[in-house]
């Protein structure tokens, strides 16, 4: 079963976002098994609790990075 896994700091995606991600995900699960995995894909879009998360050694939190509401960049 093809499975993908993201985690993304909480209230930074919208729903439909989070949809959009299993959607375009599972689309390229098919383009590469075939339609057969279409049924099989399991697309998991974890939210990971504000400062419970960190890069080089530091705990990031939304305000340090810049981003304290879901945001839409289809767009750009």
């Amino acid at each position: 079963m093809p499975f993908a896994n993201f985690k993304v700091p909480e209230k930074t995606l919208t729903p439909e976002q989070k949809e959009e991600i299993v959607t375009r995900v599972t689309e390229l699960y098919v383009e590469i098994y075939g339609e057969r995995a279409r049924n099989n894909t399991m697309v998991l879009v974890e939210e990971v609790a504000d400062g419970g998360w960190g890069i080089s050694g530091k705990v990031l939190t939304l305000t340090t990075l810049g981003e304290a509401a879901p945001t839409d960049t289809r767009d750009l």
